[in-house]
């Protein structure tokens, strides 16, 4: 798992089906669907089709949001 150190903190790292690695606001991720490979559907309505696994992803944006204060980081 890689939340990564950027410019622009609120990033993280995914991978296309193509093997290629790329950075993605987390901000901008309002859904994500296995459909089966993991679809993530964009704010503005843009989908991306990934290779990282759906429950990884969330892992990803869940870390995140905990690493800025916006989650706790006690579970449950």
């Amino acid at each position: 798992m890689c939340v990564i150190q950027h410019p622009r903190h609120n990033v993280i790292e995914l991978q296309r089906l193509n093997g290629e690695r790329f950075i993605l606001n987390a901000f901008l991720i309002e859904q994500i669907q296995s459909l089966p490979d993991t679809t993530i559907t964009l704010t503005n309505g843009k989908k991306i089709v990934v290779q990282t696994d759906e429950k990884e992803v969330v892992h990803k944006m869940t870390n995140y949001f905990q690493q800025i204060g916006l989650f706790g980081t006690e579970q449950k």
